[in-house]
């Protein structure tokens, strides 16, 4: 796969890098569900995530954490009880991403309307 070169006379190229690791990080079908839910709900387990995210399998929700969780975004705790439990939880580092999320959530509100009225 070929790198694509993107410059821009507005955006200097660590600007660039920036917005493609934020892009990077959030990307995925389930990245926004699993944080909206965090947010949402608070500290939750594996099962109950499973549940929350409708349709996800075991294996990428955890998957998806683990990727939340070296990104600093989430935490990742493990419980001392019988059975062991695990529970997840946003990071302060996290809430910076809901003004990120709210303003996708506007544009794309504001998109699908202006695309349905055509």
């Amino acid at each position: 796969m070929t790198a694509v070169k993107c410059e821009s006379p507005k955006l200097d190229n660590e600007r660039i890098l920036a917005l493609k690791d934020a892009i990077e990080l959030l990307s995925g079908k389930w990245k926004f569900c699993i944080l909206l839910n965090l947010y949402s709900l608070g500290t939750m387990r594996f099962k109950d995530l499973m549940e929350t995210s409708n349709g996800i399998t075991p294996k990428v929700l955890s998957k998806e954490l683990q990727e939340l969780e070296e990104n600093l975004l989430i935490t990742r705790t493990v419980n001392n009880t019988k059975p062991v439990t695990v529970s997840y939880a946003i990071t302060p580092h996290a809430i910076e991403t809901q003004a990120v999320i709210n303003a996708l959530i506007e544009f794309g509100l504001k998109h699908r309307k202006k695309i349905k009225g055509k």
